[in-house]
């Protein structure tokens, strides 16, 4: 049995806040050993491929006549040791990163929905290139939002040159980092391709990796695409997150405990095969639970679903595993209204306590099916809220103010002091939406709802940023890797 880490979390220079855990010590080892029996007994189930499961059996796993694949607890452990702890994603310049790692919460849009709103007649239609690439400039332009997802899929063009376009519309709409989701590992040796042409060298690109590939088995399952895409990440210093949906009740068991060891079980395959590859590498779980509503058999129940979120999290901790994709972000309601409002606020406000490596739902709605940007800038800006409570705050002379207290005395007034001023922006957080910026009875603010206040924003957004350009040479570059994977087979 391993000893338990202290886990204190570092969100701001200097400031060091605890996380909260959702369960005992004792029910992260129990959860651990049903995980592990359950590879060891039942096992993942992988495509046949001599690459993936020639790997497993040198290792010592017993390869099944349908090739499912039983794992040692000894063998995945010591490949959650040498899995690498943290990574930088660099953005397109190679200027600045964002750092995955334990601690550090980064918000990102997405993820591959198949609808928007139109932003002219309000209603849902199927999303193509041009809203990735409109997405994708509005995200550039908000100051909390650390990178791109593939927030919504080009429907029209759903081929395997499609997924290829879809990294270029991420690529030349904004600078930041990426994250990109495709199902077919030919798509990523594309966007590995043009990533190489980005940063000037595979070389280049494994020490300054600017993607993270977001990989997507079912529960217990691999399909080939997705080892494919492992292998390849590991083999290429591309960051990898593969995770699942365990939806309790349907895809797997309906409790809390029993959903997340399918969870973990996925993520721990995905990592073993990884350090198989390439020891070292970087490939983290993502997965996740959902269960369904007894009485409806919809999804999105909000207390089982993030309590197994902050579990997971704390199981992952044990070791040292980022906690990636959390809930924050998305709503199952049908449009932006107020039920969308209270759902984005109630995940997010758990992400003060999940502190998650990557927030991957930014602005997604209509249970993962539809995007909303007008949602994005209420996450953009509910982000900023985070980022704030989690500098904590000073405890020091100057914060306790004894020496203003006593001057000022019992009785006195604090308003026109010094140490009001120099202070009074302390903690503050500089809201868009809320706060001073909200509509009340006893001021001159023009009384426009909260849908109202985010369009005029998005409105403007839409109207004047353009994000940095790409350079024309790497642009032609790029498209000249998308043309030679279009004639191929």
């Amino acid at each position: 049995m391993r000893r338990s880490r202290k886990r204190v979390t570092e969100t701001a220079p200097n400031v060091k806040t605890p996380i909260y855990n959702v369960l005992p010590e004792s029910d992260v080892h129990k959860i651990l050993d049903a995980t592990f029996k359950l590879m060891n007994e039942i096992g993942v189930a992988f495509d046949p491929d001599p690459r993936v499961l020639d790997r497993f059996a040198d290792a010592g796993c017993e390869i099944t006549s349908d090739h499912t694949v039983k794992f040692k607890r000894e063998l995945v452990e010591e490949c959650l040791d040498t899995v690498a702890k943290s990574i930088k994603v660099w953005n397109r310049d190679a200027t600045d990163y964002i750092e995955t790692k334990e601690g550090v919460t980064s918000f990102f849009t997405g993820m591959t929905c198949i609808k928007v709103f139109d932003l002219k007649t309000g209603e849902k239609r199927d999303s193509t290139y041009d809203d990735l690439a409109t997405i994708t400039r509005v995200a550039d332009a908000l100051p909390n939002i650390d990178g791109v997802c593939t927030p919504v899929k080009d429907v029209p063009n759903s081929t395997l040159h499609g997924e290829i376009g879809e990294f270029i519309a991420l690529a030349e709409n904004t600078t930041k980092p990426l994250e990109y989701l495709c199902e077919n590992n030919i798509a990523f040796e594309a966007a590995i391709e043009m990533a190489a042409a980005i940063r000037g060298g595979m070389d280049k690109l494994a020490e300054k990796p600017y993607f993270t590939q977001v990989v997507t088995p079912l529960p217990l399952y691999f399909a080939k695409t997705h080892s494919d895409q492992i292998i390849l990440g590991a083999e290429c210093g591309v960051p990898v997150t593969s995770g699942t949906i365990s939806i309790g009740g349907g895809t797997g068991p309906i409790t809390i405990a029993g959903s997340m060891t399918h969870c973990l079980a996925t993520d721990f395959a995905a990592i073993t095969l990884s350090q198989l590859v390439k020891k070292g590498s970087f490939c983290h779980g993502s997965s996740e639970s959902s269960f369904m509503e007894p009485t409806t058999g919809s999804l999105g129940n909000w207390i089982p679903d993030l309590m197994a979120d902050m579990a997971i999290r704390q199981v992952r901790g044990h070791y040292g595993l980022v906690p990636l994709a959390g809930g924050g972000g998305g709503s199952s309601a049908p449009s932006f209204n107020q039920d969308a409002v209270l759902d984005i606020s109630t995940g997010l406000q758990e992400a003060f306590f999940l502190q998650g490596g990557t927030l991957d739902y930014l602005g997604i709605i209509d249970d993962g099916m539809t995007y909303s940007l007008h949602a994005l800038l209420l996450c953009n800006d509910l982000a900023g809220m985070l980022r704030c409570m989690w500098k904590g705050f000073p405890v020091d002379d100057e914060h306790l103010a004894f020496d203003v207290t006593r001057s000022v005395g019992l009785k006195g007034i604090y308003l026109g002091e010094k140490h009001t001023v120099n202070h009074c922006r302390d903690n503050y957080w500089k809201t868009r939406y809320f706060g001073t910026k909200t509509p009340l009875s006893s001021n001159r603010v023009p009384k426009d709802d909260l849908v109202e206040r985010i369009d005029k924003d998005l409105r403007e957004i839409l109207a004047n940023h353009q994000p940095k350009p790409m350079p024309k040479a790497i642009r032609e570059q790029i498209r000249a890797v998308h043309a030679k994977f279009e004639t191929s087979p």
